[in-house]
């Protein structure tokens, strides 16, 4: 994945404070839904998102300077 799809991804989860799920950051974007997955996966990995079940959807925030 080019690290700029990675970098719109990060931004508009930063910007966006009621949480997003992939399929609306892909529409967001207009890149595909696998570019957005990878993405939030590797976020996930650095810890850097959190993500709230809401029924079959995940809603993905950006941590914004949470203690741990």
């Amino acid at each position: 994945m080019r690290l700029e799809k990675k970098e719109l991804v990060k931004k508009l989860l930063e910007k966006d404070k009621e949480g997003l799920t992939i399929v609306e950051i892909a529409k967001n974007l207009n890149i595909s839904r696998n570019t957005v997955a990878v993405a939030l996966a590797e976020f996930k990995g650095a810890d850097l998102i959190r993500i709230r079940p809401v029924g079959k959807a995940k809603l993905h925030y950006w941590k914004r300077g949470e203690k741990k």
